[in-house]
């Protein structure tokens, strides 16, 4: 599979991660098991039985565990990092063709990065559904991330350049959230105070 074309299908699966981890990988793993996408040597485990079987039980867990009351919240706070991992191993894992140097490199900076990003946009987007409804909202966002994760996750590996146009929003939007949102604006010694 061409360098780019695989990037661009990394960079439309993590930044599902950012909305929800586990989605993406087994969105991963059925597709390889279908023969529709080529894994990295070393990452075809993504696509073996047991991990689809494990992806699937911590799919439903994890989206279950966000339509509990502030359980989604303190999940914010053990996701934030695992979506940056979660999105560098997606991506690694589509750059078996490349350089080791730059299949990390990328990994890390596309992967880790726009997981990061959409993931931060996420809690921001949560903190202001908590604190304008008191938890009472949570669960129409937790709603519109999972189907955003299984969406962008299928949409990567059907049309990734349409992933990459949608992806871009998102960001956009992610990032626009993040900057208006009230914690953004303070400094940051008024956060540690």
């Amino acid at each position: 599979m061409d360098i780019a074309l695989s990037l661009i299908i990394g960079i439309g699966l993590s930044a599902a991660c950012g909305f929800r981890i586990f989605v993406p990988f087994l969105v991963m793993g059925i597709a390889h098991q279908a023969g529709q996408l080529p894994l990295a040597a070393g990452f075809e485990w993504i696509g073996s039985t047991p991990a689809i079987i494990a992806f699937g039980t911590a799919t439903v867990l994890e989206i279950a565990a966000y339509y509990t009351p502030w359980v989604d919240n303190l999940l914010d706070t053990i996701t934030t990092p695992s979506a940056a991992i979660a999105g560098t191993v997606i991506v690694a894992s589509q750059l078996g063709e490349a350089s080791p140097l730059v299949q990390w490199s990328a990994a890390v900076i596309a992967g880790g990065g726009i997981s990061l990003t959409v993931q931060s946009g996420t809690v921001a987007t949560r903190a202001v559904s908590t604190g304008t409804t008191g938890g009472i909202g949570n669960f129409v966002v937790s709603t519109i991330e999972w189907m955003m994760a299984l969406f962008l996750g299928i949409l990567a590996i059907i049309v990734p350049l349409l992933c990459l146009l949608l992806v871009s929003v998102v960001l956009w939007k992610m990032i626009a959230l993040m900057v208006r949102s009230p914690w953004f604006k303070k400094h940051p010694a008024d956060i540690a105070a």
